[in-house]
């Protein structure tokens, strides 16, 4: 017994010592970590851990529902998008024809008003916003410098930092995006409770506007500078210029570094639903028209889904892009395969959400499912 209980007072004074020793380096963010992801069972972010932080409301006002297809749910799902939707743990999968939803099935016990957690697609929306405060004249232009804001890049290499360039993921930034390590500044990003001091300590370490490498802390900062442009929250401007306007069906969730420090993580983490997450898919196809509405302007549409640099051609302006055989496609793309697909002369859209993704694919940059959920789509379709 006595053994027993000199043994719990190591393991109480261990990890004792644990925390005091992450305070004193400045990790005591890994508590929270261990708390809601690590603890939990999981290795990493996950679809429903939005309900674990704090996160400020993006409203909706006068819903505009999806028109239905005449041939709604008349089509057989393929045995190998079946497959695939199994294997990774779908949670819905959607096609939308013509601005009609054509085909949709949800998955382990989630139906279309569930919310889950967009991850990086969340990057496009930005990227929107980042044009919508252009269109408004808040901020200049692609070309306008960060340092106009934020001062502390108005030196060294981030002297001629540009939005666009954040945009484009062209920052030259020094960033870790590493999603499963507990000691990356991505990690750091997603729990600390502080979140602006990590941003706003970056250091530039290539030129800005050379090349291409995509870094979550660019769209975090991009999101920063928005919302000092327009002197709102990002989800104030989000649910005024978008969500609203475009009939939105329900209210979203985005998170929160904290509800004392009140930023939202926008590189990640807006929490909606597969029908409401499309309708990006379908302003960005309509060329920024919605219903009559020109809500973005049409050229700035173009430059986001035309690749900015020639050896970078999967990414234009918080966009994927993608050819496959002579079709165009367009993509938001978000951890642990959330996708929004759009192939613009076909006027399809396909929503896959889910819990996880296939392997990768295509030297690394596309994972495979991405493939089947678009082949196997366009055979359903083609039924």
């Amino acid at each position: 017994m006595k053994i027993l209980l000199k043994l719990f007072k190591f393991i109480v004074l261990l990890c004792g010592l644990l925390i005091v020793l992450l305070y004193i380096f400045d990790y005591d963010y890994i508590l929270k970590a261990v708390r809601i992801t690590y603890g939990t069972g999981h290795k990493t972010a996950y679809l429903e851990d939005y309900k674990k932080f704090d996160n400020r409301v993006i409203a909706h006002s006068a819903p505009q529902p999806w028109n239905i297809h005449n041939n709604y749910n008349k089509a057989t799902i393929t045995d190998s998008l079946e497959r695939t939707n199994i294997a990774n743990k779908t949670i819905a999968y959607l096609i939308i024809k013509n601005d009609s939803i054509w085909f949709e099935k949800y998955y382990d016990g989630f139906n279309k008003t569930s919310k889950t957690n967009s991850f990086s697609m969340s990057k496009s929306i930005v990227s929107a916003m980042l044009g919508k405060a252009i269109m408004e004249g808040k901020i200049k232009s692609l070309d306008q410098k960060v340092s106009d804001y934020f001062p502390e890049f108005k030196k060294e290499l981030s002297t001629n930092l540009t939005v666009g360039d954040l945009s484009s993921m062209a920052s030259g930034l020094d960033w870790d995006e590493s999603y499963y390590s507990p000691f990356s500044v991505t990690t750091r990003a997603y729990f600390d409770e502080n979140i602006a001091p990590v941003i706003l300590n970056m250091k530039g370490i290539e030129t800005p506007g050379t090349s291409y490498k995509y870094l979550s802390g660019n769209t975090q900062l991009l999101g920063m500078v928005i919302e000092k442009a327009t002197g709102q929250t990002m989800s104030g401007y989000l649910s005024e210029e978008f969500w609203k306007p475009m009939g939105f069906e329900s209210d979203a969730l985005w998170q929160l570094d904290s509800e004392q420090h009140g930023l939202e993580k926008a590189y990640c983490c807006i929490a909606s639903n597969a029908r409401d997450f499309a309708r990006f898919g379908k302003l960005y196809k309509d060329q920024g028209n919605w219903n009559g509405e020109q809500i973005l302007d049409s050229a700035f549409i173009q430059k986001s889904i035309t690749p900015r640099f020639p050896n970078s051609p999967e990414y234009g302006y918080g966009w994927w892009l993608k050819n496959i055989g002579d079709k165009h496609f367009f993509m938001m793309r978000g951890h642990l395969g959330q996708y929004v697909i759009v192939e613009p002369e076909d006027n399809i859209i396909i929503v896959r959400l889910g819990h996880t993704k296939g392997p990768k694919g295509d030297g690394g940059t596309f994972s495979k499912d991405i493939f089947t959920y678009i082949e196997e789509g366009y055979n359903m379709l083609n039924e």
